[in-house]
């Protein structure tokens, strides 16, 4: 059999001029492509700011901070009693057996100071042999006459002002331990902060 040229091809089952069952397949339009989503962007954020820098360089006796505000220990903590010279400040806590004194210059705490009510030799070598567990022998810069040479006779100078027992730890470049007895100060256990006390030092020997 043959196919006229130009006649349509039929499907199998179609009848010369029927249109096309609708169970036969036909050809389906593409499907539109979707729109790329837009991002919405996200709103713009300062940058992170850097934590302020604490200004204790050591605590002391759990109460004080060396390098700290002076002026905010004075609100936060009313002392005992105040001395102020200038730029100086000195807050006075009673603290039963012990004395503290918070030395302030130009607003800032340099140093901390207890003095012990009890000044024995046996006081001494107690805090002594714990400053030394902690932080090791130190070093020691006491000077006392010849005479005495054992424990009894350096406490004798002391007391007569003519020894002084001072043992000195420097745990870090910013801070130092001072383990002292004289006549003038008693016992005393002072934490220092070596910058603002050679400030003050310097202040001092300019006359300010």
């Amino acid at each position: 059999m043959f196919v006229a040229a130009g006649a349509p091809i039929l499907a199998v089952g179609q009848v010369p001029g029927q249109a096309p069952s609708p169970t036969q397949p036909r050809a389906q339009a593409p499907a539109p492509v979707p729109a790329p989503a837009t991002v919405a962007s996200a709103p713009a954020q300062a940058p992170a700011q850097a934590p302020a820098k604490d200004p204790c360089i050591k605590q002391v006796f759990g109460l004080y901070c060396l390098g700290a505000d002076a002026n905010s220990l004075l609100r936060q903590h009313p002392p005992t009693n105040q001395e102020r010279d200038g730029d100086r400040l000195a807050l006075i806590y009673d603290q039963g057996q012990e004395q503290d004194y918070v030395m302030a210059f130009r607003g800032t705490i340099y140093k901390v100071v207890r003095q012990f009510r009890v000044e024995t030799q046996l006081k001494f070598q107690d805090l002594y042999n714990q400053l030394r567990e902690k932080y090791g022998p130190g070093e020691d810069r006491s000077l006392f006459p010849g005479y005495a040479d054992n424990p009894a006779s350096r406490q004798g100078s002391i007391r007569r002002g003519d020894g002084k027992a001072i043992h000195v730890w420097n745990p870090a470049d910013t801070w130092r331990i001072e383990l002292t007895w004289t006549r003038e100060f008693g016992l005393t256990l002072a934490y220092v902060d070596n910058a603002r006390d050679a400030e003050q030092r310097a202040s001092v020997q300019r006359g300010l």
